[in-house]
C-alpha cells in the first residue's frame, strides 16, 4: 500500500537521473502531511523517509546534484509521480532528420521549409508515382534523397534510413507535419539521460483555415513516461526523436521496424523499447503541427486503418492492448445507474468505497480526498465504458435503448449521455454537438477497424475488457 524508500539499500540497484536535471511533480500528485505522495497513473501512495524528504527539498530548490538525489528522482519519474526537465544541450546534437514519403511533394516542401538547414535530412521516396516532382523539392542543401522502386511501407522506409544514417540520434518526421523552429533542440536534452531511447513532442492539428478536426495523434497536455496501460501508452513516429543504437538493439538484422506492419509499426517499436528496459518520454511542452484530412470521410478512413493495427499488436505484445481497464465495483455502479436499479448502484458504490476509499484512509489520505477518489473513479469508468460501447457495441446499445415507447426515455437519455460524454467534453465551448458527432463517428470507425483486424488475425483479444482489483500500487 505504501512505500518507505531506504535509499542506502537501493543506490547500487538504480541508475540515477543525471545531474543537471530538474524534477517536477505530476499534475495529479497531492503532497500530503507526513511526507505522503498520492497520485500518478495508475494511482499509488508513497511515503518518503526523512532522508528522502530532505532530498526532495533539494530537488524542489534546484537540479539533481548528487547520486542520492538522482536515485530518488529516478524512482519518482519511473513511477509517474514526477517528470524530468532536462538541461538544454550546450551544443547541437549529432542528429539526422528522416522523412519517409510517397508523393505529396507540396507537403514535403512545407516540411523542409519548417526544418531549415540546421540538421541533415534524409528523404525516403517510398515508390512515388511522380518521383520527378519529389526529387525537385528535395534538391536543396543538406537533403539526401533515397528512392524505393516500389512502395514497401513506412516501416521499410524508416529501416532503409537506419541503414544509411550514422548519427547518434534520429528525428523521424512525417511529411504532413510542420515542427516548431526549436523542436529538436528542446527534445534532445532528454538524451543526456543514458536510459532514454526516445522522446516525442505533442502533435496538434495544423491550422489550415478549414474546419479543424481534433488530431487523432494528440496525446494531451501532460508529460508522461510512455508504457503500455500507462497515462500515455504509446507515441507515434509522426514526430519522434530516437537513440539510433537503442532502436537497433531491439530490432533484428539491422531492422528496427517490423516491415510486415503497415500500421502500428511505431507502437510496436515503442513497446519493444519499454520491454527492453529503455525509457520513452512524452514531452508536450514541445509541439509539432500535423495536417488532418479536411474531409470527414478521409479522416474516418484513417481512423479505420489505425484500428486494424490492434490485432497484430495483440499478437506481438499479449496483454498490452486492452480496450478498457475497469474495476468491477465501479462497473456495477454505472450499470445500476443506467438500468435504473438503485440497489445495484448502491452496492457498487459501497464496494468501490471499500476497495478504494478505505485503503487510502488507512494509508494516511484524508477521508474526504479518499471518498473523492472513489467518486472520480466511478465517473471515469462511466466515461471509458461509454467510449468502449461507442467503439465496439454502439448498434447493440442503441437497439437495447430504443424500444419501449415513452417509458424508455430515461434510459435513452442515459445511453445518449454515455455515448456522447467524451465528445461533449472535448467540444465544450466550441460547437459541442458537432464535436460530439465527429467524435462518435471517429470512435465507430476505429472500432470497425479493430473488428476487421480481429477477423483477419483470428483473435478477439483487442475487444476484451480488462477487469482489475482497485489497489494503490508501488514500484
Amino acid at each position: 500500500m505504501t512505500e518507505n524508500y531506504a535509499l542506502a539499500t537501493t543506490l547500487s540497484a538504480i541508475d540515477p537521473l543525471p545531474t543537471g536535471f530538474h524534477v517536477v511533480p505530476d499534475a495529479s500528485v497531492r503532497l500530503l502531511p507526513g511526507n505522503l505522495w498520492w497520485g500518478g497513473t495508475p494511482s499509488r501512495v508513497l511515503r518518503l523517509t526523512p532522508a528522502g524528504s530532505r532530498l526532495w527539498q533539494q530537488l524542489e530548490a534546484g537540479p539533481v546534484t548528487s547520486r542520492a538525489a538522482g536515485v530518488l528522482a529516478r524512482r519518482l519519474t519511473d513511477a509517474g509521480l514526477a517528470h524530468p526537465r532536462p538541461p538544454r544541450p550546450e551544443t547541437r546534437p549529432n542528429l539526422t532528420v528522416v522523412i519517409p514519403i510517397r508523393d505529396r511533394a507540396a507537403m514535403l516542401a512545407r516540411c523542409l521549409d519548417a526544418l531549415g538547414e540546421d540538421y541533415p535530412v534524409v528523404v525516403i521516396d517510398d515508390g512515388s508515382d511522380d518521383p520527378v516532382s519529389l526529387a525537385a523539392v528535395a534538391d536543396r542543401p543538406g537533403v539526401t534523397l533515397i528512392r524505393h522502386d516500389r512502395n514497401r511501407g513506412p516501416a521499410a522506409a524508416r529501416n532503409t534510413a537506419l541503414r544509411r544514417v550514422r548519427t547518434e540520434l534520429i528525428a523521424f518526421l512525417d511529411s504532413d507535419c510542420v515542427p516548431e523552429p526549436d523542436w529538436i533542440d528542446s527534445l534532445a536534452g532528454h538524451f543526456a539521460d543514458p536510459v532514454v531511447a526516445a522522446v516525442a513532442p505533442r502533435i496538434v492539428t495544423l491550422p489550415t483555415g478549414k474546419h479543424a478536426h481534433r488530431c487523432g495523434l494528440d496525446l494531451g497536455e501532460r508529460p508522461a513516461r510512455v508504457q503500455p496501460q500507462g497515462a500515455v501508452a504509446y507515441v507515434p513516429t509522426a514526430a519522434l526523436l530516437v537513440r539510433r543504437g537503442a532502436v537497433l538493439d531491439v530490432g533484428w538484422d539491422g531492422e528496427a521496424f517490423d516491415p510486415d506492419l503497415r500500421v502500428g509499426e511505431d507502437v510496436d517499436l515503442v513497446w519493444r523499447l519499454h520491454e527492453a528496459g529503455w525509457r520513452v518520454r512524452y514531452d508536450p511542452a514541445v509541439r509539432v503541427a500535423h495536417e488532418e484530412p479536411a474531409a470527414l470521410p478521409r479522416l474516418l478512413a484513417r481512423r479505420f486503418r489505425y484500428g486494424t493495427s490492434a490485432a497484430p499488436l495483440a499478437h506481438l505484445h499479449p496483454g498490452s492492448v486492452p480496450p478498457l481497464i475497469v474495476h468491477p465495483w465501479a462497473v456495477l455502479t454505472v450499470f445500476g445507474l443506467l438500468a435504473r436499479r438503485p440497489s445495484l448502484a448502491l452496492a457498487g458504490a459501497i464496494g468501490s468505497a471499500a476497495t478504494v476509499a478505505v485503503p487510502l484512509d488507512r494509508a494516511g489520505v484524508p477521508a474526504d480526498l479518499a471518498l473523492g477518489a472513489t467518486a472520480s473513479g466511478i465517473h471515469r469508468t462511466a466515461i471509458e465504458t461509454g467510449r468502449y460501447a461507442t467503439q465496439f457495441a454502439a448498434p447493440l446499445v442503441l437497439a437495447a435503448a430504443l424500444p419501449g415507447g415513452r417509458r424508455r426515455w430515461g434510459r435513452r437519455l442515459a445511453v445518449a449521455a454515455l455515448l456522447l460524454a467524451t465528445g461533449l467534453r472535448d467540444g465544450a465551448g466550441r460547437r459541442p454537438l458537432r464535436t460530439a458527432a465527429h467524435r462518435l463517428a471517429d470512435d465507430v470507425a476505429y472500432g470497425a477497424g479493430v473488428y476487421t483486424g480481429c477477423v483477419r488475425h483470428r483473435t478477439w483479444q483487442p475487444l476484451r475488457p480488462k477487469f482489475v482489483r482497485p489497489r494503490m500500487r508501488g514500484n
